[in-house]
């Protein structure tokens, strides 16, 4: 109906990445995909969905179908790609004021949404639920809705939404705020300032969807820049929480393209990767898990040592690699290293990885509790 990604096509996207969605055949009930939760929308429209013909109730549900999208693939190794969607141009190609309210609840809604078997990378601390990435597309997401209410001039929604994005960064900085006061809790506070810094980058995106007019300085005033010189909302927490991230963790903010390409890694949830670079439990289960065999395991292993050359100084791989040292021996990794190219056991053999991959898990990470008491 409209110039978007096909929805067939979209689903098939997220199966390529996360294909444990999809085990579930049994049919989905009859329903309108903005009535359904995330993982039946997306076997809804696998198994032939008939799409509305109103404009407005199209666009509601390739709305839900993207969140659904994204929800389920954020975290894994090849995010889908519908960033542009949710957070502006589904609400501009939407002229429909009272279906824009029918978004937002909608996206409201999806902020609940399960993220057991869709991501590791969650932590919770305060008894507020979990704080991870996911929270960041979901902000971002609000801020497409504020934006058109204001357009709109509904205020009602408009305070609805505006809200709806305060009430969530409050939770985040609540989080950030207990992980500081919390004695034991540094390397979780560090999983927490890797999250929200994104998370409040992911608002400054969906303001960048937003035009230069004074009708929405309000917003920016109170959204914008949280990370950077806007201290005065939430207590500056984000930009301590930046400033932490800038000197600890930026190194682990990469995409991991190295290990994209692995298909054996998108087998299970179990295989999604935490938080960087805390790594070493991910590594031992490498080793162990049922779903992998030894040329998949090389294929990773071979991954993460030409990574630890291509991505300089992130520590996540070496350490990864070192739990699966610890769960394997030094015999069995000398055999899958053997399986590889001579280029990557030479590669392993560099001075620097070595030595990183010496370091015991517990030195590691007291190593990064002094570096966050150093930086915070």
């Amino acid at each position: 109906m409209l110039d978007y990604i096909s929805p067939a096509t979209l689903v098939e996207w997220v199966e390529n990445t996360a294909p444990f969605l999809f085990t579930d055949r049994s049919p989905v009930r009859p329903a309108r995909l903005t009535e359904l939760g995330f993982n039946d929308i997306l076997l809804s429209v696998k198994q032939g969905y008939a799409w509305p013909e109103s404009p407005a109730e199209y666009i509601e549900d390739y709305f839900a179908l993207c969140l659904s999208a994204h929800h389920g693939t954020v975290a894994t190794f090849i995010p889908t790609d519908v960033d542009s969607k949710i957070r502006g141009l589904l609400w501009r190609d939407n002229k429909d004021p009272e279906s824009h309210r029918r978004m937002f609840s909608f996206a409201v809604a999806a902020m609940s949404w399960p993220l057991a078997g869709v991501s590791r990378r969650t932590t919770a601390l305060a008894g507020l639920g979990p704080v991870s990435g996911h929270n960041g597309e979901q902000l971002s997401v609000l801020m497409g809705a504020l934006q058109v209410f204001l357009k709109n001039c509904d205020a009602e929604y408009a305070a609805l939404a505006h809200a709806a994005i305060d009430a969530e960064l409050r939770r985040e900085s609540i989080e950030f705020a207990t992980a500081l006061e919390t004695k034991g809790a540094e390397l979780d506070a560090l999983r927490i300032v890797a999250s929200i810094t994104h998370n409040v980058g992911d608002v400054d995106q969906g303001l960048g969807y937003w035009p230069k007019l004074d009708l929405y300085d309000g917003p920016r005033k109170d959204f914008g820049r949280l990370a950077h010189e806007n201290t005065a909302p939430y207590g500056g927490l984000f930009a301590h929480a930046a400033k932490i991230y800038k000197k600890v963790m930026s190194p682990e903010g990469h995409r991991h393209y190295p290990l994209r390409s692995i298909k054996a890694l998108r087998q299970s949830p179990d295989l999604l990767l935490p938080l960087g670079p805390f790594f070493d439990d991910w590594g031992r289960l490498l080793g162990k898990h049922p779903l992998l065999n030894d040329a998949s395991r090389a294929e990773v292993l071979g991954a993460m040592v030409t990574g630890c050359r291509k991505i300089q100084g992130q520590r996540g791989y070496a350490r990864a690699i070192r739990g699966m040292y610890d769960e394997l021996g030094q015999a069995k990794i000398a055999t899958l290293l053997k399986t590889l190219p001579n280029s990557v056991r030479k590669d392993y053999e560099d001075p620097e990885l070595r030595k990183a991959v010496a370091v015991s898990r517990e030195s590691f990470e007291s190593s990064m509790r002094k570096a966050f008491l150093a930086a915070r």
